[in-house]
């Protein structure tokens, strides 16, 4: 299935999830990245169980000091 991260469209395979997305895409430090799907934000509790879907699109977004997040 197709998927857009970061403004990248992927093939991924059906029924990927947040949590195996993140190991694929090399996340640095996932414990602290913040996910929306389709500009909705992800409870990172919900990673392992948020199954992915054809056409969502995916940002991986980091707390900054000073009140900003950065588009991974």
């Amino acid at each position: 299935m197709k998927i857009i991260v970061a403004g990248e469209a992927k093939e991924v395979k059906d029924g990927l999830t947040i949590a195996q997305l993140l190991i694929d895409e090399q996340v640095e430090t996932p414990e602290y990245v913040t996910v929306t799907v389709n500009d909705d934000f992800i409870d990172s509790s919900k990673f392992e169980i948020t199954n992915l879907q054809e056409n969502d699109t995916v940002e991986f977004l980091y707390y900054m000091g000073g009140g900003r997040y950065v588009v991974y």
